[in-house]
């Protein structure tokens, strides 16, 4: 079965977590620092704290902002629900904001005024335009879950240009893998601190000769990354533009042979951005059909996501969301990871010809 995404691991990886397992430390080691220097100058930021997973990253940046009890979080419906989730996770309300159609991303002309603050998700790994802002919340968070390698006018994801704060994951299908990984980049000293503090209980540890005085003084969580992780994730950070090069390779194919068939492809970067291309999402009117074809030909896509006011925990009457919902009706991601050969490739591309047919 040919999936839509999957790890690069090679034996330079693994010898890097060997080493972790034979070394001294297995937990908040040096390998920690390591990756997250990886991560900090690879996207240009001031900071880079890790976590234990891209959710965990979303809750410490919410927490780090101080949100709570009587805010309000705007984020997109067209995306993992830990996307509005992490709102919750401090007691903040959330407010979804419908999709631009053309870049599946949310409307930022369309952000409400009165938030107070904006979980941005750059779908798919296309980056959302925050230069477009028309009103700025008091905090500006990206979730740049499948975007690490993309980049703006601006820089690099991840810099903050225009946000405070950006969370990554590494996931085994993200561009870069530790497993199960997070991390929050910030330009902000303050910010950084207590994004460290709360993924380690609140553990505050003061200027003093007596070396194991520690203090909590605030509520935390373990939301801390192992160094066998960390060691995976510099090992992989060393691969990354070799790894966004093939990506653009095969979205660039597709773009190129899946014209003039009845379905519309992957939004492309404007002028001046990078697609990180994490995902391949085109649209298609009989979804189902495409769907279930290609699975009989050994290509399992997948459906990239059902939008968060569908989920239960979300329902509600007041989600008015008609761009989301239609984009939802076709939506599907085909296979996109720097192993897919040029020949799976042309299977799938194939396969999507026969099935879906020339646009009339």
């Amino acid at each position: 079965m040919i999936p839509y995404g999957r790890q690069t691991i090679d034996d330079e990886d693994i010898q890097a977590v060997v080493d972790v397992l034979r070394g001294d430390w297995l937990t908040q080691g040096p390998a920690i620092e390591r990756f997250e220097d990886a991560v900090r100058d690879f996207v240009g930021a001031r900071h880079a704290v890790a976590y234990a997973n891209g959710t965990a990253a979303l809750h410490g940046a919410c927490a780090a902002a101080q949100l709570g009890e009587g805010d309000v979080v705007a984020t997109s419906p067209l995306s993992f629900v830990a996307s509005a989730n992490c709102a919750r996770y401090v007691g903040a309300d959330v407010a979804l904001v419908d999709i631009d159609p053309a870049t599946l991303n949310l409307d930022p002309t369309a952000v409400p005024a009165d938030i107070d603050a904006l979980v941005a998700v750059h779908f798919a790994g296309l980056p959302v335009d925050l230069s477009a802002l028309e009103h700025r919340p008091r905090f500006v968070i990206e979730d740049a879950a499948q975007a690490l390698g993309a980049f703006t006018p601006d820089g690099p994801v991840g810099n903050c240009a225009r946000s405070d704060m950006t969370c990554f994951s590494f996931h085994p299908v993200k561009p870069v893998t530790t497993a199960e990984g997070g991390v929050v980049t910030t330009n902000d000293d303050e910010l950084a601190e207590r994004l460290r503090r709360f993924r380690t209980h609140g553990v505050h540890r003061p200027d003093t000769d007596e070396r194991w005085y520690y203090e909590v003084i605030e509520t935390g969580f373990n939301y801390r990354l192992t160094d066998m992780q960390a060691a995976l994730g510099a090992s992989q950070m060393r691969k990354l533009d070799e790894f966004m090069a093939r990506r653009r390779e095969i979205a660039a194919r597709y773009d190129e042979e899946l014209q003039g068939l009845a379905l519309t492809t992957a939004p492309r970067p404007p002028d001046g951005f990078g697609h990180g291309y994490h995902l391949y999402p085109i649209r298609v009117a009989d979804r189902r059909g495409l769907y279930d074809g290609l699975r009989d030909r050994g290509i399992a896509p997948q459906v990239h996501y059902v939008p968060i006011h569908h989920h239960p925990i979300y329902a509600s009457d007041e989600w008015e969301l008609p761009e989301c919902d239609a984009a939802y009706a076709g939506i599907l991601s085909l296979p996109i990871f720097p192993l897919l050969t040029d020949e799976d490739q042309r299977v799938v591309i194939q396969a999507i010809q026969e099935l879906v047919g020339p646009a009339s």
